[in-house]
């Protein structure tokens, strides 16, 4: 047998499915080999732009909009995030208490933080634009959307969810939820797991509106508990009132003067 064979068998030994490439931090063997190295494909003239749509391409523009939320809103200081229905119709109790809510939490030179929509998110940057505060808007970009409400001096509109939550979390020291569909729950639970398993400090998280949330939270604390899916949620992890005063008060909490 031959040097070289006995080459091969002996790489063969080592690495049962063949010759091992790798590019960059990856490592590929075997049928994931490709036809071509990285720098021969980065230099092909391509006429099609399909690569604009691709995997590759799509983590620059997340980058990017990191990159461009952290510049936007690092020099914000203290904010409370207020969530809560797109569909909120202005003579609507939530809709006045949202509004009464942005403009006290602007009175106290802190920033109120929306998704920039319609709704309750209108009343809360109406209320804070009204009272001289800083009405901030992070919107997302969606097909039925009609943009960033008209009461926002800070506004921004994302493409991804996850990156618009992330701006959320990061800037706020407290959380109100007003009454809400899939989006509010989305962002309620968000804020309720990361508090819950301590990846982010303490935040106060206050639920507007007991009868609406009431039998969500019966819900967690029956069936759900008792079949063993949670532990008991902790009495500190958030509030439920029905007084907006109560509800500005726990929300900038721990936030000080």
């Amino acid at each position: 047998m031959s040097e070289q064979t006995n080459n091969t068998h002996a790489n063969m030994e080592q690495n049962p499915l063949g010759k091992t490439y790798t590019q960059g931090p990856v490592l590929l063997r075997g049928k994931m080999i490709p036809q071509e190295s990285t720098s021969e494909r980065f230099l092909q003239t391509d006429s099609e732009t399909d690569w604009l749509h691709r995997d590759p391409w799509r983590v620059l523009r997340i980058q990017a909009e990191f990159v461009d939320g952290f510049g936007s809103l690092a020099e914000l200081g203290p904010a409370v995030s207020i969530f809560g229905s797109a569909r909120t119709k202005p003579q609507d109790n939530s809709y006045q208490a949202a509004m009464h809510m942005g403009e006290k939490i602007a009175q106290r030179d802190i920033a109120v933080i929306t998704g920039g929509g319609p709704g309750i998110m209108e009343a809360a940057n109406k209320g804070a634009a009204q009272a001289g505060g800083k009405s901030v808007g992070l919107g997302i970009e969606l097909p039925h959307e009609q943009g960033l409400n008209q009461w926002i001096n800070l506004g921004m509109t994302f493409r991804y969810f996850f990156v618009r939550k992330t701006m959320f979390m990061k800037y706020s020291s407290g959380v109100i939820v007003c009454p809400g569909g899939f989006g509010t729950l989305d962002e309620t639970f968000e804020a309720l797991t990361l508090v819950q398993t301590q990846k982010v400090a303490k935040m106060p998280i206050v639920l507007f509106d007991s009868s609406y949330w009431r039998g969500l939270f019966d819900w967690l604390e029956g069936p759900v508990r008792e079949h063993g899916m949670i532990s008991g949620l902790d009495p500190d992890l958030m509030t439920i009132t029905d007084d907006v005063d109560e509800a500005v008060d726990v929300a900038t909490s721990m936030i000080r003067a």
